[in-house]
């Protein structure tokens, strides 16, 4: 009997210290934790989502005489006698193959800036008078994993986003996602490359991936907590496997 009570109360103990032993401060949670009362700071970012090869874009082509813009605005069937405006998916090279320009590079080029392109093209080459260029990027979405609420891809309906927005929409971090070390994952010539942002600090507002890229990538690692927790849950289940065998050794010994 002894020797019963005397593996309960270990195993009590043991259970009891990896609990109190997981827990997280509050300095692992708070963000912009050296921004002081009354500080105004000042954005001076101009960020603009820049095309990359892999984009699909999404152009649409207007003036006041509708039926000179139909060679350019080609439309796909999807069924039940309607259509859409056909995407265009910028190539290995940074090229789209567009009616009757042919070959049109816009690999590297700001949405604002194909657009002003297609409008020199269309006037120097005397094929349209004052068209206004609508031109979207039709896969501009944001993946966001790790100790997060909501997990999982998002689309970007405008033409940038931050990061704080990204987090936001997949629900925040939960109280396991380590803050001062979240990795951005970027595409960008054709190589990767990652970025560590602090979002405990205000310097996160002048990091290079405040704002984030179409298809970038957010990846928010488990703090001390976290793997405390996951470590504890594990634990935990050991221990219980060691409860029922000191149970069943106990009750042995007392029969």
């Amino acid at each position: 009997m002894k020797i019963f009570c005397s593996l309960t109360k270990l195993v009590y103990a043991i259970v009891l210290f990896s609990i109190f032993t997981s827990c997280s401060t509050k300095k692992d949670i708070l963000y912009f934790q050296n921004v002081k009362d009354s500080e105004t700071i000042v954005d001076t970012e101009t960020f603009n989502a820049r095309l990359k090869v892999g984009d699909i874009v999404n152009i649409y082509i207007s003036t006041p005489d509708l039926s000179v813009t139909q060679p350019y605005n080609l439309v796909e069937s999807i069924g039940n006698g309607t259509g859409s405006l056909i995407n265009y998916l910028i190539d290995s090279e940074g090229n789209i193959d567009y009616p009757v320009l042919g070959k049109v590079k816009l690999e590297g080029l700001t949405v604002e800036e194909a657009k002003q392109l297609f409008k020199k093209k269309f006037e120097e080459g005397k094929l349209l008078k004052d068209p206004v260029v609508i031109l979207r990027i039709s896969n501009y979405r944001i993946t966001v994993l790790g100790q997060v609420n909501n997990p999982g891809v998002y689309p970007v309906t405008g033409e940038r986003i931050s990061i704080l927005e990204a987090l936001s929409a997949a629900g925040d971090l939960d109280i396991t996602g380590k803050r001062d070390n979240v990795l951005v994952i970027r595409n960008f010539n054709g190589a990767k490359t990652y970025t560590r942002i602090d979002l405990t600090s205000k310097e996160v507002f002048n990091s290079p991936v405040y704002y984030l890229t179409q298809n970038d990538v957010v990846y928010v690692e488990p703090n001390s907590f976290g793997v405390s927790r996951a470590s504890g849950d594990a634990r935990i289940g050991v221990f219980a496997s060691l409860l029922g065998l000191a149970i069943t050794i106990g009750l042995l010994f007392t029969r």
